[in-house]
C-alpha cells in the first residue's frame, strides 16, 4: 500500500478523466453502489425520527433498516476485495477503500443512534402510560421493542415493590409536584366501576364528572379514559 507521503500527490490527481487499463492479471475495481446515494436509507432514519419531533414513536422501519444493513454488506465486500489490490500495488484505489469504510461508519451510527432514540421513546412511555401501552402505540414498535419493553416494566415494578415499605413506591405517579391531593375529571369513555382508598366505589361513565383523589385518576388521564377538568 501506498506511504502516507505519497496520499497528498494521490489526491492532486483523483479522480483520472480516464483509468488506466487494468494490468493483466488483476481486476477492474468495482463501480460505487447505484441507486440511492451511500448512506441516504440510514439518514432517511434518522430523519423520520427528527421530524417525529420528541414524545412520539414513529413506525419501525424494518426495510430501511434491511437496506441499510444490506448496503454495508456491499460496501463491506467490495472494500476485502480491493484491499488485497491495493496491497499489491495498485494504489488508486486507496480513495475509494476510504471513502467506502467512512460509509460504513456513518451508516453505523446512524443505526444505532435510530434503534438506541427509539428504546429512549418507549422507556418514556411506560412512565406516560403505564405497564400498558395503547394498540395505536404497540402497533409501531418491533418485536424486539415490545420485548425490551416487557422486560423494562418487569425491571421497574420489582424495583419499585422494593422500596417504600410493604406496599411498595409508586414512582410513576405524581411525575410533577401536585397543586392540590383531589381533582376533578370528566371521563371520556365508559369505564365501570373504580375503587378509591376508603373503599367507595364510583361508577364511571361517558361524560360524568367526578372530584377523586389526583393519585389515582393519573393513570386514567394517560390512558385517555379521564380528562382533568381545568378550573
Amino acid at each position: 500500500m501506498a506511504s502516507a507521503r505519497a496520499v497528498p500527490a494521490l489526491a492532486r490527481h483523483w479522480p483520472p478523466a480516464r483509468p488506466p487499463p487494468p494490468a493483466i492479471g488483476r481486476s477492474v475495481p468495482k463501480p460505487p453502489l447505484r441507486g440511492a446515494m451511500a448512506g441516504e436509507h440510514a439518514a432517511g432514519l434518522v430523519r423520520e425520527l427528527h421530524r417525529a419531533g420528541s414524545g412520539r414513536l414513529p413506525p419501525f422501519r424494518a426495510e430501511g433498516l434491511r437496506q441499510t444493513l444490506e448496503e454495508m454488506r456491499a460496501l463491506y465486500e467490495q472494500n476485502q476485495a480491493d484491499v488485497s489490490e491495493a496491497k499489491a500495488g495498485r494504489a488508486d484505489l486507496i480513495f475509494l477503500i476510504r471513502f467506502r469504510h467512512c460509509c460504513l461508519l456513518r451508516n453505523q451510527r446512524c443505526l444505532l443512534a435510530y434503534l438506541y432514540d427509539r428504546l429512549l421513546r418507549i422507556r418514556a412511555l411506560r412512565w406516560e402510560y403505564g405497564s400498558v401501552l395503547p394498540n395505536t402505540v404497540q402497533f409501531h414498535m418491533s418485536a424486539d421493542e415490545v420485548e425490551w419493553f416487557n422486560q423494562y416494566k418487569k425491571s421497574l415494578a420489582t424495583y419499585m415493590r422494593s422500596v417504600g415499605g410493604e406496599e411498595g413506591l409508586d414512582l410513576t405517579q405524581d411525575i410533577k409536584p401536585p397543586k392540590s391531593l383531589y381533582i376533578e375529571v370528566r371521563c371520556l369513555r365508559d369505564y365501570g366501576e373504580f375503587e378509591i382508598d376508603d373503599g367507595t366505589t364510583v361508577l364511571l361513565k361517558k361524560n360524568s364528572q367526578h372530584f377523586l383523589p389526583r393519585w389515582k385518576c393519573e393513570q386514567l388521564i394517560r390512558q385517555g379514559v379521564l380528562e382533568h377538568i381545568l378550573l
